[in-house]
């Protein structure tokens, strides 16, 4: 049995949580949220926890187990505290700002690029060089900041590039170094 899976997920008070079938909702102070369960994952509320059990125990129940367990949980975590992915801009001349809601990202060029964020997902811009990527869903927040990050991945020779906070980039020697 999945050790993960097997631990009941506790709700929080001012969490508000709906099982109805495969349907799971989630709603707290920060946001609403849904996921449909696989078929052969039963998901029920008692004594104030979230139970997820498997129906069988083939190979595939038992694999989604855990999982299961760990997406409902996060789900939980992120209405109540929410998520965070910090960004760093390394590059002479990268910047970071806002411009609304929309991220306008200065990073070599010749026009800024601007990120409009979808509904739930807010960028804080630290300083110039930092940016926070904040939002309830825990996988919204890190589709956004590799689609940020996309703009000017990190380059193995000079560092420079969009990476995540404390990210370590592998750096390769030039031409130079070949002897």
């Amino acid at each position: 049995m999945s050790r993960v899976g097997k631990r009941p997920v506790p709700i929080p008070p001012g969490v508000e949580v709906n099982v109805d079938g495969n349907l799971v909702y989630v709603k707290g102070p920060k946001g609403e949220l849904t996921r449909r369960v696989p078929e052969t994952i039963r998901v029920h509320v008692e004594d104030g926890r979230l139970v997820v059990e498997r129906a069988g125990d083939d190979r595939r129940a038992r694999s989604l187990h855990g999982l299961t367990r760990s997406l409902v949980a996060n789900m939980i975590t992120g209405v109540t505290q929410g998520y965070q992915k910090g960004l760093e801009l390394i590059g002479v001349g990268y910047r970071a700002s806002k411009s609304g809601r929309n991220l306008s990202l200065a990073v070599g060029y010749s026009k800024p690029v601007e990120i409009e964020p979808p509904p739930g997902i807010e960028f804080e811009v630290v300083n110039p060089t930092y940016v926070l990527v904040k939002g309830f869903d825990k996988e919204a927040v890190g589709e956004v900041a590799a689609k940020v990050r996309r703009v000017r991945p990190p380059e193995p020779y000079q560092g420079k590039g969009i990476r995540y906070a404390g990210e370590r980039v592998r750096r390769k020697e030039g031409k130079a170094g070949k002897k």
